[in-house]
């Protein structure tokens, strides 16, 4: 690691001197300091070298690790440090309350240095890709602020292009976003959706995964399992796409952003970002978690086979009432037909650009190019022929 300025800061806090001194012997890589307790941690904090991480004590005279803890994640100076509970008795009340308190780990008395050294270097690191991550959102926003503008007026083509912009900075393909699009508008018809409802469903849906613009390629073309620090910086997206999305007048675009936002969280409260649970989550939101899933599981991936339809709806069928919300998967299934339609329709002709930049994966042999539009004309969608029913 580089000496000086450059090597990251972390903060010990702890009222036992052997315990401040073991740490700072087992992190000697870092730059560290100590504090012998909350009041003298939020002295150091006020100075103004503020640390990349603290690790904190939870048992302490006067103020508790919780305590100070909370007053760190009211600060806006400092509510993004992360802080690493250190504790002799972790029981589960505990850990859920250290959690919620915005703590991101425990580390255990008697401290292993193997183990101290693994969670600061994990979490330093998931820190560090957040810093770049933020910025790179930052970057992306900017670029798509003209496309934005035009997104305001509602405009179909505007809709397109923001879709097209998530193809280009996804795994899946210009087809899987059709799908999703029409998936959701025959769930939404068969849920006794207004007509204008429908529409905008149709339009909004394509846009839920363009959070991706903002994750790291690396991140997002890895052939094998992500580790922890790779997974959280993945569930960031639908934070990201609801940041792009935000602010506009257009029906639809709100209505994206709304998608953006909460079509990975579960019916039983399991899903992300903010672990939404029942009727918490939105209908679209509750909509698209469903033919999200399915066409994941319908499509083949350059890390995947696909796996048959029948297949495929069982695995929505066997999550109904838990992570999906059961009325939601009836209608999914009043219009069986139109999604097999739907399915054999749209076929994935190409690997997303992404893909095919990358040299990851490899579009079939004699197939034709990309439509034009992302989103076929009126004619297009009267052709699917959406059943009108109503689940049961």
């Amino acid at each position: 690691m580089a000496d000086g300025a450059s090597r990251d800061r972390v903060l010990i806090v702890d009222d036992e001197p052997a315990n401040r001194d073991l740490l700072r012997r087992v992190l000697a890589d870092y730059d560290t300091r100590t504090a012998v307790d909350g009041t003298d941690a939020f002295a150091v904090l006020e100075r103004g070298d503020l640390p990349n991480l603290i690790l904190l004590d939870l048992t302490m005279p006067k103020v508790s690790g919780f305590q100070v803890c909370e007053r760190l994640k009211r600060s806006e100076r400092w509510r993004d440090i992360p802080v690493i509970f250190v504790t002799g008795n972790v029981d589960a009340d505990n850990e859920s309350e250290g959690l919620a308190l915005g703590a991101v780990d425990y580390i255990t008395k008697p401290f292993s240095p193997s183990v101290v050294q693994a969670r600061v270097k994990t979490h330093l690191a998931l820190k560090a890709a957040n810093t770049i991550l933020e910025q790179q959102v930052a970057a992306r926003t900017v670029q798509l602020a003209d496309a934005l503008s035009r997104a305001k007026s509602g405009s179909v083509e505007t809709v397109v292009r923001l879709s097209r912009a998530a193809e280009y900075r996804d795994e899946d393909t210009g087809e899987h976003l059709l799908r999703i699009g029409y998936y959701s508008a025959a769930v939404g018809r068969a849920l006794g959706l207004a007509d204008e409802v429908v529409e905008s469903l149709l339009r909004a849906a394509p846009m839920h995964d363009i959070g991706k613009i903002g994750i790291p390629d690396s991140v997002l073309l890895k052939r094998g399992p992500l580790d922890p620090a790779e997974w959280a910086i993945v569930k960031q997206h639908p934070l990201i796409g609801a940041k792009i999305l935000a602010g506009s007048e257009s029906d639809v675009i709100r209505l994206g952003e709304v998608v953006a936002l909460t079509h990975h969280e579960r019916w039983d409260g399991s899903g992300y970002p903010a672990g939404l649970a029942g009727l918490e989550i939105p209908l679209a939101g509750r909509i698209v978690a469903v033919v999200d899933v399915f066409d994941a599981v319908a499509s083949k991936r350059p890390y995947k086979e696909s796996f048959p339809l029948d297949r495929s709806f069982e695995i929505v069928r066997g999550k109904s009432g838990n992570a999906f919300d059961a009325s939601v998967v009836d209608a999914f299934f009043c219009v069986e037909a139109d999604v097999r339609e739907i399915h054999g329709t749209f076929q994935d002709r190409h690997a997303s650009p992404l893909v095919e930049m990358a040299g990851v994966g490899r579009a079939p042999s004699g197939v034709l190019p990309a439509s034009a539009d992302l989103l076929p004309s009126e004619p297009a969608m009267e052709s699917a022929h959406l059943t009108e029913c109503r689940p049961t």
